[in-house]
């Protein structure tokens, strides 16, 4: 069917203005010779090399060996160990200068994340020191193995809260705190061995399912959950739901209105207030980042102060407590690994380490972008799963790159990832010297913390956009919000995946596929429906497919296209104009072909042949050519590069002979 030579022929070629026999405006020039050119086949390849090849595409689009080709072994060893270790990259070049501002930034992101690291522990329903030492190890794995600059590691929120809640909904943390502290550490090495285990094995792409959109309505959902829940410490509420869902949350606020304290209303949106006002400062204003950064600090030492000079005239006011000194215990023999719950910490550790490695990929791609370098993915995801996983022996849990942390971290002007290293010494002096301070620190200011950095998580501009730019989209977004505030958290995620997946397979199910006309004076054929001047060819229907063609949509294309021409045919016969004689499928934009597709094709031409219909395909790319001439489905004459060839050539076989 590849024909290996071009042909050449006399044809009558659409060009200028003018009217057809039948009234239709159509664009007629003089005869000339335009040169037909054959679609060739592809360079012939053994099935090994066609999948050596298709694998590399796959797994390997960045080509991470390149740095490797001819060279010596000894540097071939040094740039392995660099792309392991990456602090031995830049370390070489590191200077007094880059030490300055990144002890800058370390300090005050230590003054963001202990605060924060206290906080997100008792929305997992963890100790609040095990957000301490989830601030002190990861960061300093993660100074070693990442790649990301600046990228501020510790506990975030929505990991926090997908942990929290699909353990307690199995295991009370109050009845059974010891194994529940072993399922989260479990859980922890379950999400770092999936994260390592994708980024190993190049399976990056699966973390992709969960889209923007889906992600943007999830945190919104989250997000205010998240709030909501923080009304018990606000309130100082003792008897408070372990639902996460918005009713029984409401419904709890309000049924224990006797247990509200006056003291902690007062001292909770005090700090709150201060809190927000400073982010909104700071949003505003980005060169006062360190307002908003000092904030949850100042605040916690204020509000701390406030307690020990009150606490004998005030007992409403729920404090901390005793907090343990010294550095994380080992945890290795804390990890649950038989038992009825196993399958309960290998779940939550898969959800939440999706959940923290899309979080964490995506805001260090956002700064890279900023300062102008790469983050490998797949690399990011195994120095994240392996850090979860070291930690999760470390007494830790779940813990990603943050984006507030992150964003501090940039505008303080963090230059490598020793911020973080500086960091974890802030935290380390602040678990072996200064955890007495914490003793008064009330419950209360946690709250307002923990809702200061959520908030940020509802991005009704995003939603907006959403809605003016893709519709479907828009509903992925919501399904997935109203699934985490009325169903839970878990099933609101599901929700998510379900909606991004069930777009792809619209997509792929139910292409798309559009009439083309010849844009007046030139060569060129677009949509009908899109470009208003272009018009119909007489005598020809020409279609475009905009897909690959499967088996899971050749039957609907089948009859699409064959739809296409019935509309045609009665188009024609209202208006009186040329018979249909042949149809031209433009497959620029087919970019694969299964054998279900081939046989559709076949089926298709076999039905038009009995219409007395030709059926020419036009610029089938590589894979899709070689298949289609194994199939021997059709002839060389029913391919072309261009459909101003195929009309052109067509046209001319049609004219009577002299």
């Amino acid at each position: 069917m590849g024909v290996t030579s071009d042909r050449v022929e006399h044809v009558c070629r659409y060009g200028g203005n003018g009217t057809t026999t039948s009234g239709v405006n159509v664009s007629i020039a003089a005869e000339v010779t335009m040169e037909i050119h054959s679609v060739c086949l592809p360079p012939k390849e053994s099935t090994f090399q066609k999948l050596k090849h298709r694998l590399s595409e796959i797994f390997f689009p960045d080509d991470p060996l390149y740095r490797f080709k001819d060279q010596t072994w000894c540097k071939k060893l040094v740039l392995g160990l660099q792309f392991l270790f990456p602090i031995l990259q830049w370390g070489s070049h590191y200077d007094l200068n880059l030490f300055k501002s990144d002890v800058v930034s370390g300090l005050t992101i230590a003054s963001l994340a202990i605060p924060q690291g206290i906080s997100y522990a008792q929305l997992a329903n963890l100790p609040p020191i095990i957000g301490l030492y989830s601030s002190f190890v990861p960061p300093l794995m993660y100074s070693l193995l990442g790649s990301s600059r600046h990228l501020a590691v510790g506990p975030v929120s929505i990991a926090s809260l997908v942990m929290g809640t699909m353990l307690s909904e199995k295991v009370s943390p109050v009845q059974h705190p010891t194994l529940y502290l072993k399922l989260a550490f479990t859980a922890t090495f379950f999400a770092g061995l999936f994260q390592a285990s994708l980024g190993f094995l190049r399976l990056g792409f699966v973390i992709d399912f969960l889209s923007k959109a889906t992600l943007a309505g999830f945190m919104a959902g989250a997000a205010i959950i998240v709030s909501l829940q923080q009304l018990k410490g606000l309130l100082g509420i003792v008897h408070f739901t372990t639902k996460m869902q918005l009713i029984p949350v409401l419904t709890s606020v309000f049924h224990h209105t006797n247990e509200w304290s006056w003291e902690t209303i007062v001292m909770g949106f005090s700090f709150l207030v201060l809190l927000l006002t400073t982010r909104h400062i700071s949003m505003k204003k980005p060169k006062l980042f360190w307002i908003s950064a000092a904030a949850p600090l100042t605040s916690v030492i204020l509000s701390t102060l406030l307690v020990f000079l009150i606490k004998s005239k005030v007992h409403g006011i729920s404090i901390i407590g005793h907090l343990q000194k010294g550095l994380n215990p080992t945890s290795t023999n804390m990890l649950y690994f038989n038992g009825q719950y196993l399958a309960l910490a290998i779940k939550t550790g898969i959800v939440t380490g999706i959940l923290s490695l899309t979080e964490g990929i995506a805001v260090g791609r956002t700064f890279a972008s900023l300062k102008n370098y790469q983050v490998d993915g797949n690399k990011e995801m195994m120095a994240v799963g392996l850090m979860n996983m070291a930690s999760s022996c470390t007494s830790c849990y779940v813990t990603t790159g943050s984006f507030s942390r992150s964003a501090v971290n940039y505008n303080a002007g963090a230059q490598t990832a020793v911020s973080n290293i500086v960091l974890a010494g802030t935290v380390l002096v602040t678990l072996l010297f200064l955890m007495p301070l914490f003793y008064y620190t009330p419950n209360v200011i946690l709250a307002a913390i923990i809702i200061t950095a959520v908030i940020g998580l509802i991005d009704y501009k995003a939603a907006y956009k959403l809605w003016k730019v893709d519709k479907l989209d828009f509903l992925a977004c919501i399904c997935s919000f109203f699934g985490v505030l009325f169903i839970s958290v878990p099933l609101g995620l599901g929700i998510a995946v379900g909606v991004s997946v069930f777009k792809i397979l619209l997509h792929v199910t139910r292409p798309n596929t559009l009439v083309l006309g010849n844009i007046p004076a030139t060569q060129i054929y677009q949509s009908l429906n899109r470009y208003k001047e272009a018009s119909r060819v007489p005598s020809f229907l020409i279609l475009a497919i905009e897909s690959p063609i499967y088996f899971a949509n050749s039957t609907y294309l089948q009859e699409r296209l064959l739809r296409w021409v019935r509309e045609e045919e009665e188009r024609i016969k209202a208006n009186h104009e040329s018979t249909l004689k042949c149809i031209i499928i433009d497959m620029t934009s087919v970019t694969a072909i299964d054998t279900s597709g081939i046989d559709m094709v076949c089926e298709l031409k076999k039905m038009l042949d009995k219409r007395s219909l030709e059926l020419v395909l036009v610029n089938p790319v590589g894979s899709v050519m070689e298949k289609m001439h194994r199939s021997n489905i059709l002839g060389t004459n029913s391919l072309f590069l261009t459909v101003g060839e195929a009309v052109a050539d067509i046209s001319a076989s049609w004219k009577p002979q002299p």
